[in-house]
């Protein structure tokens, strides 16, 4: 039986900094660069997680969360969650730890995910997307055993992801707007929870695939939602079948919306961060400049507008034939 979960909570500056000095021990501070568009667009600044060293932003939250196990809980073994970054997160944090890792991972997953989780030392057991969404939700699944760790409903995950909010304020203290893209919602509550507490009127948007975009659907009913008529796309690291309640919790306090996107406009900012910045991003990790490129991204204003590269673990094959569907 999992163990029992702490009520929701606000993450606090002072454990935000805390972190800092867990995740730099395993993450690496990423640069917060301005992306070049000329006239007419507004002043866009990319925060690079895609160069993290499993590529994506999961390492914070995995970091902080193994670092804080205690002996007990280590010696039982990690398992965790996941489409593939926050498998590999937890995998190369228990790997530096010392500890054994299991991820129940999504069988649709990129390959490229699956075999960096395994080339980690994990275990996979793979499962269906809705297996995996149901296990989210009971914190178990049949045979697997270990300390489980959320890969978002997870204090100590989120406050790890939060020292980005940190940085982002720290290289851009004049940042207007933050974007992260959603899936369970530990990065934005995460980065929002850091940036808020720093620049109160600061604003927070989520960015949403249009083929998975409960969180949308939830602000518009005032509730969380479940999204019946989800898609798998290449944005496999983003989106979902639903909104958590718990989760719901954690984010409207402190995200002011959701900009909901669709893929050829995901796919066009994949192709534009590639041409402008020359930089490979995931599908989840282009959300954010779809956003903000968007007509109603426009309302946010002409920055500076800070959209998270979440990640860039994307095979190089999907890459290529976004990058052919969308030349000129």
């Amino acid at each position: 039986m999992p163990a029992a979960v702490p009520p929701v909570r606000p993450i606090t500056l002072a454990e935000i900094e805390a972190a800092r000095g867990r995740v730099y021990g395993a993450a690496v501070r990423t640069p917060l660069v301005k992306l070049e568009l000329g006239a007419g667009f507004p002043d866009i600044r990319l925060k690079l997680e895609n160069l993290q060293p499993i590529n994506a932003y999961k390492l914070r939250g995995a970091a902080n969360a193994v670092a804080m196990l205690s002996d007990e809980d280590r010696k039982k073994g990690v398992w965790t969650i996941s489409a593939g970054n926050a498998g590999q997160g937890v995998a190369f944090a228990a790997r530096k730890a010392g500890v054994p890792c299991t991820v129940v991972a999504i069988e649709t997953a990129p390959k490229a995910k699956l075999e960096r989780m395994r080339a980690l030392g994990a275990n996979l057991v793979l499962v269906s997307y809705e297996g995996a969404w149901n296990a989210l939700d009971d914190r178990a699944y049949p045979g697997v055993e270990g300390t489980f760790i959320h890969p978002f409903d997870d204090d100590a995950f989120i406050a790890g992801h939060a020292t980005m909010g940190l940085e982002i304020l720290e290289d851009c203290p004049d940042a207007t707007a933050v974007i992260c893209g959603v899936g369970g919602g530990g990065l934005i509550t995460g980065v929002g929870s850091a940036v808020k507490a720093v620049k109160p009127g600061i604003a927070v948007w989520a960015a949403e695939p249009d083929t998975a975009a409960p969180f949308a659907r939830s602000l518009e009913a005032g509730s969380p939602q479940k999204y019946p008529e989800w898609q798998a796309s290449f944005v496999d690291g983003a989106g979902g079948q639903s909104v958590f309640p718990r989760m719901w919790e954690r984010m409207t306090p402190i995200v002011d919306g959701s900009i909901v996107v669709t893929l050829d406009e995901t796919r066009r900012a994949m192709r534009l961060m590639a041409e402008k910045a020359r930089i490979v991003a995931e599908g989840a990790g282009c959300l954010p400049l779809a956003a903000a490129l968007s007509e109603e991204g426009k309302a946010l204003g002409n920055g500076p507008i800070v959209c998270v590269v979440s990640g860039g673990n994307i095979d190089i094959s999907t890459f290529c034939e976004i990058m052919a569907q969308t030349a000129d």
